[in-house]
């Protein structure tokens, strides 16, 4: 009974809570601006391959995937893959996501280093969080030292999971930095839809903030049922 009727779970639940509101911002914005067509009528493939080549990178292919905001640069295979509602648009809001996953491989370009430390906590990050829940539940389910032993450890693999979404920060915000600022130098959008690519990317941002707060809340949630199994 323990296990289900913790009270801690009230952690989680606002978590959650932080990151269905995210969510909920995030395709708000992005629904509102989707639907306002750039002066340019450049579309968001053509945008992305005209800000990689002004960076002066020509060895990234610029795909498309299926799916609602799945864009993402990936720098194993110099992938740019923009989603449904970026590849094919004209809209402020596709410009700025595109622009947005080039700030990515802007990044990957010059070495930034929160993106390389990013990228070396991918594998440790995905075994923590697969890891560490079946070694808490087991703790939580036993007696004696071993309990605790279990518990700490898949706290501990837990950590790295949560330090990965707190690196991921800093990498999306200056992504989205770099996507104003080459929309604004290069004449691509007019200063008010370079306004409005600001809070698409701004919202989109939050989603970051809501998933790394909704983690450090798990995080400090484990701690404090260590802390209480220890005490017992």
């Amino acid at each position: 009974m323990f296990f289900y009727y913790d009270p801690t779970y009230i952690l989680v639940l606002i978590g959650a809570l932080i990151c269905i509101i995210a969510s909920g911002r995030v395709n708000s914005v992005f629904n509102r601006y989707s639907q306002v067509r750039s002066h340019s009528g450049m579309t968001g493939r053509e945008a992305a391959e005209k800000i990689l080549r002004a960076n002066g990178i020509h060895d990234v292919t610029v795909q498309h995937i299926s799916g609602n905001l799945t864009d993402h640069y990936d720098p194993r295979n110099k992938t740019l893959s923009l989603s449904d509602a970026t590849y094919q648009s004209a809209s402020v809001a596709a410009i700025g996501v595109a622009a947005h996953e080039c700030g990515h491989a802007v990044q990957h370009h010059v070495g930034y280093a929160p993106l390389k430390i990013r990228g070396a906590l991918v594998p440790v990050a995905n075994f923590g969080s697969m890891a560490a829940w079946p070694l808490i539940i087991i703790g939580l389910f036993i007696n004696g030292n071993m309990s605790l032993m279990l518990i700490n450890l898949g706290i501990l693999l837990f950590s790295a999971a949560v330090l990965f979404q707190l690196v991921t920060l800093p990498v999306e915000f200056n992504a989205s930095r770099r996507a104003v600022k080459v929309l604004e130098n290069t004449g691509m959008l007019y200063p008010e839809e370079v306004d409005a690519t600001k809070k698409v990317l701004g919202a989109a941002a939050l989603t970051y903030v809501a998933s790394a707060a909704s983690m450090i809340l798990q995080l400090l949630r484990l701690l404090l049922i260590s802390g209480r199994r220890r005490g017992d």
